[in-house]
């Protein structure tokens, strides 16, 4: 070993939460070395959030040239140019880059060591030719997509979400494995991009989310021309470069140009050595507590390989938790209950807090579930985006979880996300002046019908009215 680094905050993975770790710290006068062997950005970056979204965009504009008839345009046939669609990916990535970049970081005054780490010890890492100790460590090393082994898979060309942008011929034909968010945001983007997409879920589509807003989601993929196959269990999997076949379990062949895995996902642990710094994981990720310190107490663990919801922002999120207790020694505590997410298809479905029937196993008859449909709003009907439906849940006049299906539903969750981080009341929502003609109308509509029969159906509230009248 040639080289010895003493450090106050080691991190380990240059993803969201790692970088979040490492800015905060090092401009809060610690000193900082952060190791990344992979690229910098993570997955967000260069295979995830970034290029999804970018070529989400590329699929959208496609999208309008065959449904303007409504508005008066005529429709016409979009000539996509596939590869060029990838070459805006690419230049999306490369202009965010170098916010993550090795150069900013050191800038900071972040040492960046460009190799991947393996503890040594309780608080030791070694990284390429350099042994690294530090007072506390960081693990923010993401995760990874999960590909079952399926018989057959092995023989066959498929893809992730980690080298699916890379592709620059279209699929004439993609099937997707896994129906979640990835696969349904992906599907409803190459169907667009002049695709046929198959889908196979083994279970229900989309069935982490509730399953009333879900349905509007599929319903529209399935106008679209997304076949999506639930129940459908892959067996065995078959074929050569341009001609895929899976099977499922129900005796059922699918047959297609390209394979895109997308399961789900798995911890980046496996080269970490953590049981030489008595670290306790599992299948999922590793153990952490509220604080999300490991089994190690001056190690913490952040963002996906934690086991938790595996989101970007969560990363960015656990990054100020841990902040506060690794530099100021103060007790910090994580808790998803003020975690939005969204699902960014075409109605997006977001979510904060406790679905309908989460929030109804827990509270019982004292839950009250607020409805408002996007029909019912002015500036829905202009865009002729009127297929959705916001849910809030409500205990005592407390919002304890919202859900939306339908235009900007990612935006519109950020109004509850705020009022359910902030523990305020629904008054707070129904308070609001909202400009007109807005979207955001959505959501003091909804906190509205919170007050509609305290209000307007109240028989004591029509007698105080008349009452007050004769004088």
């Amino acid at each position: 070993m040639s080289d010895y680094i003493k450090t106050d905050l080691l991190v380990i993975g240059g993803g969201s939460g790692g970088l979040s770790t490492a800015a905060g710290a090092v401009q809060m006068g610690a000193s900082v070395v952060l190791l990344e062997g992979g690229k910098m950005g993570g997955d967000c970056l260069n295979y995830g959030c970034v290029p999804s979204k970018a070529l989400i965009a590329s699929g959208k504009h496609a999208h309008a040239f065959e449904t303007g008839a409504p508005f008066g345009v005529k429709p016409a046939k979009a000539e996509v140019d596939y590869a060029a669609a990838k070459a805006h990916v690419a230049d999306v990535i490369a202009g965010i880059a170098p916010h993550d970049s090795v150069e900013r970081f050191e800038g900071l005054g972040v040492q960046v060591i460009t190799e991947y780490g393996r503890f040594t010890g309780p608080n030791t890492v070694e990284a390429g030719d350099k042994l690294i100790e530090a007072r506390r460590i960081v693990i923010a090393t993401g995760s990874s997509p999960f590909v079952p082994p399926i018989p057959g898979l092995d023989g066959v060309k498929h893809y992730t979400n980690e080298d699916i942008f890379d592709l620059k011929e279209r699929p004439e034909h993609l099937i997707v494995i896994g129906g979640g968010p990835i696969g349904m945001e992906m599907a409803q983007a190459h169907v667009r991009l002049g695709s046929r997409v198959t889908v196979l879920e083994g279970a229900k589509a989309l069935g982490k989310d509730d399953p009333e807003l879900a349905a509007i989601v599929l319903e529209k993929l399935r106008a679209e021309g997304v076949e999506i196959v639930e129940g459908a269990m892959a067996s065995e999997i078959s074929g050569t470069d341009g001609a895929v076949t899976v099977s499922t379990k129900d005796g059922v062949s699918y047959g297609g140009s390209h394979l895109l895995m997308a399961v789900g996902r798995k911890p980046n642990i496996g080269s970490l050595d953590l049981a030489k710094a008595g670290i306790d994981a599992t299948s999922t990720g590793i153990t952490v507590d509220a604080s999300l310190k490991t089994t190690n107490r001056k190690v913490y663990a952040i963002g996906d390989v934690a086991g938790g919801l595996q989101f970007t922002h969560v990363a960015g999120y656990h990054a100020g938790v841990i902040i506060r207790s690794a530099l100021f020694g103060l007790p910090s505590k994580a808790s998803n209950a003020h975690i939005p997410w969204a699902t960014y298809t075409d109605p997006e479905m977001a979510q904060v807090g406790m679905t309908e029937a989460e929030a109804q196993e827990v509270h019982g008859s004292k839950l009250e579930v607020l409805r408002f449909e996007y029909a019912e709003n002015d500036r829905a009907r202009t865009e002729r985006a009127t297929t959705g439906l916001i849910k809030v849940m409500v205990v005592k006049g407390r919002p304890v979880g919202a859900s939306i299906a339908g235009k900007q539903a990612g935006e519109l969750i950020q109004t509850w996300a705020l009022v359910i981080a902030n523990k305020l009341k629904i008054g707070a929502v129904a308070a609001m002046v909202a400009p007109y003609p807005t979207l955001g109308e959505i959501n003091k509509r909804a906190a509205g019908q919170y007050y509609t029969p305290r209000l307007f159906e109240s028989d004591l509230v029509k007698r105080i009215v008349r009452f007050v009248q004769r004088f």
